[in-house]
């Protein structure tokens, strides 16, 4: 079992996804609890890959997406969800 471990650049999120028969998983929306629970829609996923995170680290699948006017990185990172934050 791994665990979170405190990071700037590494935020943690709740994640509510389609699980699809092909076994992939499509996020549709994400909640920043500790941010007031606002929930951030996903508009489009623009590209999928197993990736680093370079600035948060760890290795897990990477989900280039849209949310309004704004790229967000969004990793799966074994059981766990986050964004990669700026400087």
């Amino acid at each position: 079992m791994s665990c979170k471990r405190p990071n700037r650049y590494k935020h943690y999120v709740k994640v509510r996804a389609d699980h699809l028969p092909d076994g992939t998983i499509k996020p549709l929306m994400f909640r920043d609890d500790e941010a007031g629970g606002e929930v951030c829609l996903i508009d489009q996923i623009m590209d999928v890959r197993e990736a680093p995170s370079l600035k948060a680290g760890g290795q897990g699948i990477r989900y280039t997406c849209r949310v309004g006017e704004r790229q967000v990185m969004l990793f799966h990172d074994a059981e766990f969800w986050f964004v990669e934050l700026g400087e």
